[in-house]
């Protein structure tokens, strides 16, 4: 059985547990805790050098890392990642995006805000970083207008990447009043069979 190794509150990991459970795909969860050093034991460096979660174990032992990566080798041949080139493509597209436009800009400033203490110096970050976050969902919100999802009219994992931190965006301090499309987006994919919150914690296994 393959293993991911996760921690609860990290979006990029939920991208992984949302996917596993539309697929209705077994799995181990092996949760590490990023706050306490968990991703940086000898035993998980060996399985990620990165160090860094979420990374699936496969059945012969590989470790795959990068939660994109993990989405795109998970979602092969099913329905979640569409099979013309094109759609291929633009599906990569928004996932690069979402790594290196909003990513950033959305998922930082929530990990500042939640997990760092109030006198951090990494707080003089926010006011540039969330400037740059608006600046995302607003190119997100203009590509959703007239269309249900980002690719292909259909929900892929493009809309699962792209979820994960944009629905705790208020976490972050980032308002999504001023982006209808966004949100109406939003309430599609919670909408989806199967959808789990961020919050689900897999049962043991």
């Amino acid at each position: 059985m393959q293993t991911l190794y996760d921690y609860l509150d990290s979006g990029n990991g939920y991208k992984i547990r949302l996917l596993l459970a539309l697929l209705e795909h077994p799995y181990r969860w092996v949760e590490l805790d990023i706050m306490r050093g968990g991703t940086r034991t000898a035993a998980f460096l060996a399985k990620n050098p990165n160090g860094r979660i979420p990374a699936l174990e496969l059945d012969d032992g590989t470790c795959l890392a990068e939660s994109d990566a993990i989405l795109w080798y998970l979602a092969e041949g099913s329905a979640l990642l569409p099979d013309s080139r094109l759609a291929r493509a633009q599906v990569l597209q928004w996932m690069f995006f979402e790594q290196y436009s909003h990513e950033p800009y959305v998922a930082t400033p929530r990990f500042i805000l939640k997990h760092l203490p109030p006198d951090s110096p990494r707080r003089a970050e926010l006011a540039q970083r969330l400037t740059q976050g608006r600046a995302a969902l607003g190119v997100m919100d203009t590509h959703l207008n007239g269309r249900r999802y980002f690719v292909a009219d259909g929900y892929t994992i493009a809309d699962i990447a792209l979820y994960a931190y944009t629905h705790v965006a208020s976490e972050a301090q980032l308002d999504l009043a001023p982006f209808a499309n966004v949100r109406a987006w939003l309430a599609r994919v919670a909408a989806q069979p199967r959808h789990i919150p961020i919050s689900y914690r897999p049962p043991p296994s």
